[in-house]
């Protein structure tokens, strides 16, 4: 069997035209390059070089054996670095900040398929909201920040980082289940609504879904309580004093005094983005974790698909 020890010397000294060069290459003497030539050329049973004045050239044999080297070495050179990621990943560490719906909902799937990947890998998560976690994201405090944008507007954007696209959800018009319009299973419009009492976001980029959606439907909602818990908002819509505009994947279990309704009028739609360095820069536990996010957002991708169907129907 050829040695791929000694593939790789006589590759060098085909590149360098003489033993001597290959040596200083490969930081061996003269001598062990030759020691290593005449090895392979016993192993292929044939000559391999031929000297002359000018230095060493291949014979057929010869080319032919470094052609295939230099596929095998790239393939090895390819296999060690794979290797080498594979192992930086079980003992490596994930940095992870998220923003509250998505780090109590979607996220948790996907470190627990992570860890039972990848046991030996650290896991971190903070709480912060979109333009924090970018922040954080661009200088190198995390390695994967999952951020939102509406499709009426865009809360981040892309200067110097990724945005994967993980789900694409509904936002929902969330009532009081005696509320007029509770009992509706047709789409509604949001100026239906003109006249409550309305539950907004504190912050600010979660804010702007609000004033930007009812600026669209024509009017300026009277906000009466501003939180960005939404268990808290779910309660005080329970409690019968107000309604809100909420991305579905936070309303997957209402209680029974609250209603969520599909929006018709104008259609609202929260996009949920991985935030990650080029792919050049990213961590193997990153790209990992992209891949868990994406199969665990792929359930909650599926059950909004069917709710559209049922409204429509």
């Amino acid at each position: 069997m050829l040695d791929v020890h000694k593939l790789r010397v006589l590759r060098e000294v085909a590149a360098q035209g003489s033993f001597s060069g290959a040596a200083a290459q490969l930081f061996f003497s003269p001598s062990a390059v030759s020691q290593h030539i005449a090895a392979l050329e016993e192993q292929a049973g044939t000559r391999l070089l031929t000297r002359g004045p000018r230095g060493v050239r291949l014979t057929d044999a010869g080319s032919l054996l470094v052609r295939h080297a230099d596929a095998i070495l790239r393939r090895l050179d390819d296999a060690e670095s794979e290797l080498a990621a594979l192992l930086a990943l079980r003992a490596g560490r994930l940095r992870l900040a998220s923003f509250a719906s998505v780090g109590a909902t979607l996220l948790p799937q996907a470190i627990a398929a992570f860890r039972a990947e990848h046991p030996g890998a650290e896991i971190s998560l903070i709480d912060a909201e979109p333009e924090s976690a970018v922040d954080a994201l661009r200088r190198g405090d995390v390695d994967l920040s999952l951020v939102f944008n509406y499709n009426i507007q865009d809360i981040v954007d892309a200067d110097g980082i990724e945005l994967i696209e993980l789900l694409v959800e509904p936002i929902r018009a969330v009532v009081p289940a005696h509320h007029r319009l509770a009992a509706s299973d047709a789409p509604i419009a949001l100026e239906e609504l003109a006249d409550e009492p309305w539950i907004q976001c504190n912050s600010p980029q979660c804010r702007l879904l609000l004033e930007r959606a009812a600026r669209e439907a024509g009017f300026a909602p009277a906000v009466a309580f501003n939180t960005d818990d939404y268990p808290t908002a779910v309660a005080l819509i329970d409690a019968g004093v107000g309604v809100a505009l909420l991305p579905a994947i936070a309303l997957r279990a209402l209680p029974a005094g609250v209603r969520a309704l599909t929006l018709g009028s104008p259609e609202l739609t929260r996009h949920v983005l991985a935030a990650v360095p080029p792919a050049q820069e990213r961590s193997p536990a990153a790209d990992a974790m992209l891949e868990m996010l994406a199969q665990a957002a792929s359930g909650y991708a599926a059950s909004f698909a069917r709710e559209r169907i049922r409204s429509v129907a």
